[in-house]
């Protein structure tokens, strides 16, 4: 592939190099484990600073994309696992397919039930107040990883009806007029125990990444309140944060 950047652009070089090595992780060219340019000869190329080559290197090993190891040198991640970021947050479905990974639904479940006192205390409703609970087994072709389970707000005005199938946060804004407009999360570790084991095809009492997610309109109202149960080795999230 055509390995370059415009110094006349102005898009920061570091910024331009960012996006040309993401490019070159998802070419036929580079993936599979298939290793980079050395470093020397790649700064030459493209006229900047190792300084500036390997801040954007580092950000791409941060975020599992790229291996470097001293004395041997950079090479694509031909065994990296699905992501997830906190910046500029989206649905599940929305954030696959911005990584242009297919995702299949291995089951869907869609029932009313009465809350737990977490989840009604959440939504400041009475706890004999049934709403509306999703469950969702997802994954890639090669398997489920993921095993959520969300509760709606009364508000939201779902009846269950709804194609669950499409991106979610999309379906409440075009069907309902409900936008998700803020998420708070909670990220933790615990043992699968044997349904979850079940589900995410793993040993019981194997490590998975549990994530709770509160969701709110921009009223800042809760609209959604969601546990997501992700296979430990084939889920990473990533916090991106700057200092001012």
């Amino acid at each position: 592939m055509k390995v370059s950047i415009d110094h006349s652009s102005t898009v920061s070089l570091h910024v331009q190099v960012e996006q040309l090595l993401r490019k070159m992780v998802d070419s036929s060219e580079f993936s599979n484990g298939k290793m980079l340019p050395n470093e020397i000869d790649l700064a030459r190329r493209l006229a900047i600073s190792r300084t500036t080559l390997r801040q954007a290197i580092n950000k791409l090993v941060y975020e599992g994309l790229l291996i470097r190891k001293k004395g041997v040198g950079t090479w694509v991640n031909g065994n990296r696992s699905l992501s997830s970021k906190s910046k500029n947050w989206l649905s599940f479905s929305q954030e696959m397919a911005a990584r242009g990974i297919p995702i299949r639904n291995f089951e869907l479940h869609v029932s009313w039930v009465t809350p737990e006192d977490e989840v009604a205390n959440f939504f400041d409703i009475k706890k004999d107040k049934k709403i509306l609970k999703l469950v969702r087994l997802r994954g890639t072709l090669d398997g489920p990883f993921v095993y959520f389970v969300s509760y709606f707000h009364p508000r939201t005005n779902l009846n269950g009806e709804e194609d669950f199938k499409l991106p979610l946060y999309e379906m409440l804004e075009q069907t309902h007029s409900v936008v998700a407009y803020k998420s708070m999360e909670e990220i933790g570790a615990r043992s699968a125990d044997k349904f979850l084991a079940d589900k995410l095809e793993v040993d019981s009492n194997s490590p998975i990444l549990f994530r709770k997610r509160f969701v709110y309109d921009r009223a800042d109202r809760p609209i959604e309140y969601n546990l997501g149960y992700y296979k430990a080795d084939s889920f990473t999230y990533t916090v991106e944060s700057i200092r001012e």
